[in-house]
């Protein structure tokens, strides 16, 4: 992992040294120093698990704020199904769109719309004879990252499918060009995000995103522009049908997917879970595993405002109010498939390149653990 992408930061002025967040992180990424938390950044997947535990609130996700806006001649938004469900008594997804193009930006592409063509592309690619199969999500950023470090030989598994997020920022970036004919430099295409991982893929090189806004800290500005918007203004954005706006919650990818051969997990022990008896071959009669490191999916995740199993529930409301779209690809989903094969990071686990080395390193490792007291962190009131 780049240790040079910090997708949390620590305020240590709030932290008190309780070890909470070291015992919550599924990758060991955390030590306690002098008292303050601190982060090994190439171990950090980003799944967001240290803030949402800190007693204190001295875990923040790092992110753009809308003050970048100004760095760029066009802006686009990009909105995910979640953010839908953070509101309450909402009858018209529109609202919550139009809100969005009003704190500044010049567009908004509702990312529920490449979320149902990447079920159909999945879709596609379960049916294919030569699938590795369970099939695994690439959906969630953090589960994909805690593969590409700890379940390398689990690769093979991994769906070929971009993120919707990947593909949406594609799309909005084609038709901003095509509307404005500005150069891509001068177009900010922004996600407005509720997941800390999605910061680990600003620097890839397929990605179209320029920046990232915590949901959480435009919630208040948005809910005000809401509440200012009458139903016989609002331009209608919003363009995702049941199997779209499903996403944003657990089981809603696999949902539109054809099959009910399927196995969802989220949270990110249990995901864990699944992945250690994939490696034991217990699913190898399972055509595709719905992974999300976060509590009910992306409701759950750190940048959000609601209790994620409410906010489920109001998607599964809405769901059952939209349209069901047959989705059809004129040029077929190759598009929607990544240009190279995910890779595994560098592990940061791994003791030494020299065999040799590494064993000595094991050894010396054992001899100082059986000598501590093992007590692990102390009391807090």
């Amino acid at each position: 992992m780049n240790s040079d992408i910090k997708p949390v930061y620590l305020d240590a002025d709030k932290c008190n040294g309780c070890v909470s967040c070291m015992k919550r992180c599924p990758t060991e990424a955390i030590r306690v120093r002098s008292g303050k938390a601190t982060v090994m950044y190439e171990r950090c997947v980003g799944c967001g698990e240290c803030v949402k535990v800190c007693p204190t609130h001295a875990k923040k996700e790092s992110c753009d704020g809308l003050g970048s806006l100004k760095d760029f001649k066009y802006t686009v938004a990009l909105a995910c199904p979640s953010i839908y469900a953070q509101f309450n008594h909402l009858d018209n997804l529109d609202y919550v769109l139009n809100g969005i193009k009003k704190l500044g930006f010049d567009d908004v592409y509702d990312v529920g719309v490449a979320d149902r063509k990447v079920s159909a592309a999945t879709m596609d690619y379960i049916k294919r004879a030569e699938t590795v199969k369970p099939i695994i999500s690439s959906s969630c950023p953090a589960v994909l990252n805690l593969i590409r470090m700890r379940y390398e030989h689990l690769l093979d598994h991994l769906s070929p499918m971009k993120q919707p997020e990947e593909v949406a920022a594609e799309e909005a970036v084609k038709d901003a060009i095509a509307k404005t004919g500005l150069k891509r430099e001068e177009i900010g295409i922004f996600l407005i995000t509720h997941c800390a991982a999605n910061l680990l893929n600003k620097h890839d090189s397929h990605n179209e995103i320029d920046r990232f806004v915590s949901f959480k800290e435009i919630y208040f500005p948005l809910l005000s522009e809401m509440n200012r918007l009458k139903k016989d203004e609002l331009e209608p954005l919003a363009k995702c049908d049941a199997i779209g706006v499903s996403w944003g919650s657990s089981t809603g990818e696999s949902m539109g997917l054809g099959t009910k051969n399927f196995v969802v997990a989220d949270g990110i022990e249990n995901v864990m879970t699944v992945l250690n008896d994939l490696e034991h071959d217990k699913l190898g009669d399972i055509d595709f595993l719905e992974l999300n490191a976060c509590t009910q999916g992306c409701v759950g995740g750190s940048m959000n405002i609601e209790n994620p199993f409410l906010a489920r529930t109001r998607l599964r409301l809405f769901r059952e109010k939209l349209p069901l779209f047959d989705y059809e690809s004129s040029d077929g989903y190759a598009k929607f498939e990544r240009s190279e094969p995910y890779t595994g990071l560098e592990s940061a686990y791994r003791l030494s390149e020299n065999r040799k080395e590494a064993m000595q390193r094991m050894i010396s490792m054992k001899r100082i653990y059986a000598a501590l007291p093992h007590k692990i962190g102390r009391a807090h009131v």
